[in-house]
């Protein structure tokens, strides 16, 4: 768990949570978490029947290395809460770098926007976090 002395509003961290995005990675994701959309592993499916230009990533395996960043910094026994909205597909060879921000510090709680861009600068994953503070 974080102290509070240790922090202070507008620190940030940043991280890249994964670099070059590979399909086995995607199909990995689908094998543990039981989702066998084919928008994730089936490109004829994904571009002759959704129209997207390949298959593309989980969204929550995008949440899941976004909130990475979050318990890497505050440990996950202080988290609260955590919530995202999917702004963006990411597609394999993607690059993801997550920004933690904490926004606000009342009594022995933080709060923490939370976003993640791809390799141009795209948000893919914009959200919020909450966490407890050891005093």
């Amino acid at each position: 768990m974080i102290k509070a002395s240790d922090i202070k509003v507008g620190d940030s961290r940043e991280e890249v949570v994964v670099d070059d995005l590979s399909r086995t990675q995607i199909v990995m994701y689908a094998g543990a978490s039981g989702d066998y959309n084919p928008l994730h592993s089936d490109d004829k499916f994904t571009t002759e029947v959704a129209g997207y230009p390949s298959v593309f990533a989980h969204g929550m395996l995008s949440m899941g290395m976004t909130g990475r960043v979050v318990t890497d910094w505050v440990g996950i026994d202080a988290l609260k809460t955590y919530g995202v909205r999917f702004s963006k597909q990411v597609f394999p060879g993607a690059t993801l770098t997550t920004t933690v921000t904490v926004k606000r510090i009342e009594g022995d709680t933080a709060e923490f926007d939370v976003s993640t861009k791809d390799g141009n600068g795209d948000v893919v994953v914009v959200g919020y976090a909450t966490a407890r503070l050891e005093r």
